[in-house]
């Protein structure tokens, strides 16, 4: 198995193009998702962001107010950094234990929604390629406006806290230009799915797997040979 990340920036299209992988059958980690799930109420993190942010970011039913922590941490880098330490890491390990069990399945391939890969950099070594959805700058901004209800000078807050969309084009190996229609964003999307499913990495990845596991396995023979501790059971 090998994976393929989806990234780009707010509001640029991540979520179309995962979709079209989806519906081919393509197995879909979506970090957004998972962002969401562990802030509800009871949480760990969600009592950590309690305790740091305050009542003032919970709504009357204990949700998290997601408009005013945005706004807060949109504005304020330090906070943000804050935020992103208390949920960074759960994010992390739940996106790790979802690629184990996904490894076991049988899937060629999978793909992992992440609208962070670059920006925290931490999951880049088990990344196979990276494809980068854009977008005008302007349509960025028109199209964040229109779907979080935010002011210009808040739009551009967020667009701001995320490294430069040039920046990830130039380090992904497919950029999906989506200024264009729905259909046209779902044909880049589908020609790049037509390339990873006829791709024999999963083959690669799996035959390095196997001799991994045979040299390990021998390592430990030899060693306990070594120390006379073999079973009877292993002698030859």
């Amino acid at each position: 198995m090998f994976i393929v990340a989806v990234t780009g920036g707010i509001a640029t299209g991540k979520s179309t193009v995962s979709k079209v992988f989806a519906r081919q059958g393509i197995p879909v980690i979506d970090a957004d998702k998972i962002a969401r799930e562990i802030v509800e109420p009871g949480q760990p993190c969600w009592r950590r962001i309690r305790e740091i942010f305050g009542d003032e970011v919970l709504l009357p039913s204990k949700e998290i107010n997601r408009a005013i922590l945005g706004k807060m941490i949109f504005e304020d880098k330090e906070l943000r950094g804050k935020l992103n330490k208390i949920t960074h890491p759960t994010i992390h390990r739940k996106i790790f234990w979802q690629v184990c069990k996904l490894l076991v399945t049988g899937h060629a391939w999978i793909v992992l929604d992440l609208p962070l890969l670059f920006e925290t950099g931490i999951l880049m070594d088990f990344i196979h390629k990276i494809v980068c959805v854009s977008c005008d700058s302007d349509k960025q901004l028109e199209r964040l406006i229109a779907r979080n209800e935010l002011s210009e000078s808040e739009a551009r807050h967020r667009v701001d806290s995320q490294m430069p969309l040039d920046k990830k084009c130039e380090k992904s190996h497919f950029v999906i230009d989506n200024n264009g229609s729905l259909k046209e964003a779902e044909n880049s999307a589908m020609s790049i799915y037509n390339l990873m499913s006829d791709s024999k990495q999963h083959w690669v990845n799996r035959i390095s797997f196997l001799g991994l596991f045979l040299i390990v396995g021998f390592t430990i023979y030899l060693l306990l040979k070594l120390f006379n501790r073999v079973p009877e059971s292993w002698q030859m």
